[in-house]
This record gives structure tokens, sequence and C-alpha cells, in this order.
């Protein structure tokens, strides 16, 4: 082998020796990009699915404040409504009951009531009242009772009420008292009998 072939066959050698390092180190390093894009890639993921977690919970979290604030303002609403529909029912209440003073059934009733405090109070002085606006039924009461009736200064809508001083003992048939409390106690129940 002469010099130039010597050199030709080095030189050879040498650029086959270093194309095969060159390849390596290209190698070696796609392969180190490689990793490092999946790693970024893997983290890049992750952050994305700790983001959206965080996004769901608070979309549930604005879902849930807005649910209940709706829910509020339909309670709010519900209760409003009911109010007004109670109002309307004890009108119409206090309708009627002016329309049952003119009947005699609520002259009976006012006997009745008298007799019964009159037998309440056992022989004790009593005083009995008859509403401002039942003044003319003073006499009829008197005879049917056999007792003195007053007429009170304050409007209490009718029916009677009586006094026993020496007890302090107010028995109370007033129509105002008696719708006072139930519409105190009127609650709307639901279908299921529930409020």
């Amino acid at each position: 082998m002469t010099l130039e072939e010597k050199i030709e066959h080095l030189q050879a050698s040498s650029m086959e020796e270093a194309r095969a390092e060159s390849n390596a180190i290209i190698d070696a390093h796609r392969e180190a990009l490689e990793k490092l894009f999946e790693d970024h890639k893997e983290e890049a993921l992750r952050q994305a699915e700790t983001r959206i977690k965080a996004e769901t919970v608070n979309a549930k979290q604005q879902l849930n404040k807005a649910m209940s604030k709706s829910q509020i303002e339909l309670k709010r609403q519900q209760g409003q409504i009911q109010q007004d529909l109670k109002d309307q029912l004890f009108d119409e209440v206090r309708a009627k009951t002016v329309e049952f003073m003119k009947t005699e059934a609520y002259d009976d009733l006012l006997v009745a009531w008298i007799k019964d405090a009159l037998s309440f109070a056992g022989g004790e002085a009593i005083t009995i009242y008859i509403n401002p606006s039942d003044e003319r039924k003073q006499s009829d009461l008197r005879d049917a009772t056999g007792v003195s009736i007053m007429i009170s200064r304050e409007d209490f809508m009718g029916g009677i009420r009586a006094v026993l001083r020496g007890r302090n003992i107010l028995i109370d048939h007033s129509f105002k008292t008696s719708i006072e409390n139930e519409y105190a106690k009127f609650i709307f129940m639901g279908g299921d009998g529930r409020a």
C-alpha cells in the first residue's frame, strides 16, 4: 500500500469514526431532547388537569352559589305570595264574619256565649260587653239572658267579652281575638301535609 493509499485509508477511517461519533452525539442529543419534550408534555398535562380540576371545582361552587341565591329568592317570593294569600284569605274571613253578624245564628251565638259566661261565673259579679256595632241588640240580649249588657268602648269586631273582676278573669269570645289568633297560627300546608 502506498503512502497515498494509506493516507486515503486513514482519512476514510477517520471520517467514518468522526461520522459515527457525530451520529452518536446527535442520537444522544435527540434522546435527551425527546426525554425533555416528554417530561415537558407530562408536566403540561398535569398542569392542565390540575387547572381543569380547579376550574371544575370553581364552576361547581359558582353554580351552587347561583342555585342557593335562586332558591333563597324563590323562597322569598313564595313567602311573599303566601303572605299575600294569607292576608287575602283573612280579609275574606272578616267579610264573612260581618255577613254572619247579620244573621239570627249570630244572635243565638251571643246568647249562648253570655249564658256560658254566667255559668262559669257561678253567681259572682260579672260584666258582659258586646261590640259597639251590636248596640241595637243590647235590649234583646238582656231579655234573653236576664243580665245587664254593656257596650264596649273598644271595637272587637263582634262576639262578647266578659270580665270577672273578683278573679281577674277575662272571657274573650270576640271575633277580633279569634281571627288574630288564627292568623298568627295559620301556615300554608303543602300537598303532602308539610308546611
